[in-house]
This record gives structure tokens, C-alpha cells and sequence, in this order.
């Protein structure tokens, strides 16, 4: 059993239309999925599961709802070789409001061209909620992934970072 608080404006997310989405997790993973939309708590019971990865994976997807990515991508994490990692953005600056909004722009870029272009050039899923940066991507990807971010919270110029991105995919694909 696992106990998560999610947002409780992610709540109808994670529950989905007429219970499909935690119809969807319960079915996958064997796992219950108990649910206080007051509070925002959910409850993983895998006492009916065998599996014992189900109330891994479970509590991955439901994290990844919580932390603003849709269904459609969270589900993903039930893929053995796909994974989730946060960057909390209050690591990198503190709680100043203005300091976060300020990195997550750096993320999201001008329209959305920074978010884009690194998706595209890695193939992962970026969602950037509240004050977390999460990625959703296959195990190969995903420490480049990390590292490009890691890079821009840091101050590092996006083409510097869009070089790195390709230079690490041209060698993920080369199988170097």
C-alpha cells in the first residue's frame, strides 16, 4: 500500500471521464486506486496484485498526472522501458515566485520553441507544472534529457544545449 497527494485540480484529470483513466491504471497495474478528492490524497492498494512492479508503475502514472502531464502520456510509464524523472525548479533558485516563473520561461522558451525543440530532438515528454519540470522518456533518451535541462536551469545558452542534444542523439542512434 502507498499513500500520494496529488493536486486537487489534478484530481478529475487522474479520475477521468466516468472513471476510464483510474479504470485504465487499476486494470494495467492491478492495483486500486482509492481516492479523496477533498484532501487529494490517493491510496495504491496492491493487496490484490501479484505483480510487485504494478504498485511501482501505478504510483508513476498517478505522480505523473499530479504533476500535470494528460493521461494519454502518463500511461506511457507502464511501457517497461519508458520512465518518469522531476526536476523541482526550487532546487535551482529557492521559493521567490518570480525566480521560478523566470526558469520555467528559460524551459518553455518563446512560444513554446524551446519545450519543442527539445521534445523533437529527443523524443521525450516535457510537462512543466507549477514549480517541476517532468520527463517522460525511454531509458536511453532520458539522461540526456536530464542533463539538458539540468543545463538550462543552470544558465546555459539554449544553443549550447540544442548542440549537446544533438550531438547525443546522433550518438544514440550511431549506437556509439
Amino acid at each position: 500500500m502507498k499513500y500520494l497527494k496529488i493536486p486537487k485540480e489534478r484530481i478529475g484529470v487522474l479520475i477521468g471521464p466516468e472513471g476510464e483513466t483510474k479504470k485504465t491504471i487499476e486494470d494495467h497495474t492491478h492495483v486500486t486506486l482509492i481516492i479523496d478528492s477533498e484532501e487529494g490524497e490517493v491510496i495504491l492498494d496492491n493487496h490484490n496484485s501479484e505483480d510487485p512492479l504494478g504498485l511501482l508503475n501505478a504510483e508513476d502514472v498517478v505522480r505523473a498526472i499530479g504533476r500535470g502531464f494528460s493521461p494519454e502520456h502518463a500511461l506511457l510509464l507502464l511501457k517497461d522501458d519508458v520512465e518518469l524523472f522531476l526536476f523541482d525548479i526550487r532546487d535551482y533558485v529557492g521559493k521567490k515566485k518570480t525566480h521560478i516563473h523566470r526558469l520555467k520561461s528559460r524551459i518553455i522558451g518563446t512560444q513554446g520553441k524551446t519545450k519543442n525543440t527539445m521534445e523533437q530532438l529527443t523524443g521525450a515528454i516535457l510537462c512543466i507544472h507549477g514549480h517541476t519540470i517532468g520527463i517522460i522518456a525511454d531509458f536511453e533518451v532520458m539522461e540526456s534529457a536530464k542533463k539538458a535541462i539540468d543545463m538550462l536551469l543552470s544558465g546555459s545558452k539554449h544553443a549550447s544545449v540544442y548542440r549537446y542534444l544533438e550531438r547525443e542523439m546522433k550518438h544514440l542512434r550511431l549506437g556509439l
